[in-house]
């Protein structure tokens, strides 16, 4: 598996230096959903390096991947801002060599209607890729109501080819299951994993608390050999979203504890 990190967990930083912490903290890639302190990337990208080409000459060489660009677009319940935003993004992942666009499932109940929506936003998606010849993909988060191996097998049986990032800790956390059991039931259509640790404790913004890496209760070393066991090769990222909850330490803190604890 690819070692990665998230760069909402240090959203003012430049991609200057959210490469130098993963080559610092020895991480083999990054995704990147947030720089210099906004979410769009590619305004961002536009101001540092004007074209995807001077974006591609600058990472030339770079030993870091950048395994994907996320993006804000709900497949159920879309928004033309949304879409556009994703559309933008797309040449970018392609000069880069990026593979994947993150988008999240969106919904609330994960049912039929649901996934007819998605299956429209994916239908757009599609025929526009089509169009512009262009190679990166979207990948679908387990974000808004795919929290269980349930909900996730029956939105893989409505859209079978859709690639899905997994956020195993919501799996755990909000969908009250086993992560390795979970993992055995949906690992034919995973493509990326995102890892964080909580305690069951009341913050801002949720009826939990995210913590430190083995402060908490995931059961990461289990999961961690269920995926080694599969041999899944792709990147297991570290999401710290000190963007969305600034009371986290610092990126650099929660990478140096996991690698401490053989977390991850």
């Amino acid at each position: 598996m690819l070692r990665c990190f998230s760069s909402l967990g240090c959203p003012d930083a430049s991609l200057d230096e959210t490469l130098a912490l993963a080559r610092a903290q020895g991480v083999a890639g990054v995704e990147l959903r947030a720089l210099g302190g906004t979410v769009d990337l590619a305004a961002y990208f536009t101001a540092a390096y004007g074209t995807p080409a001077g974006l591609a000459a600058r990472l030339r060489g770079e030993p870091v991947r950048v395994v994907a660009l996320n993006a804000s677009l709900h497949l159920a319940g879309a928004t033309p801002a949304e879409r556009a935003q994703l559309a933008g993004l797309a040449p970018w992942a392609d000069a880069i060599g990026a593979r994947w666009l993150r988008v999240f499932d969106g919904g609330k109940t994960a049912d039929a209607a649901e996934f007819v929506d998605a299956a429209e936003t994916l239908a757009w998606w599609r025929d526009l890729r089509r169009e512009h010849g262009w190679q990166a993909d979207v990948m679908v988060e387990t974000h808004d109501s795919l929290w269980t191996a349930d909900a996730i097998g029956r939105f893989h049986a409505a859209l079978p080819d859709v690639a899905i990032l997994w956020d195993a800790h919501h799996t755990w956390r909000k969908g009250g299951e086993d992560p390795v059991a979970t993992w055995r039931a949906i690992r034919a259509g995973v493509v990326h994993v995102h890892v964080k640790d909580s305690v069951p404790e009341p913050s801002a913004r949720h009826p939990f608390t995210y913590v430190l890496p083995g402060d908490g209760g995931f059961p990461l070393g289990p999961l961690r050999a269920a995926l080694q066991a599969d041999g899944f090769a792709g990147p297991v990222s570290l999401e710290w979203e000190k963007m969305w909850h600034p009371y986290l330490p610092p990126l650099e803190e929660a990478l140096r504890v996991a690698a401490e604890r053989g977390w991850w």
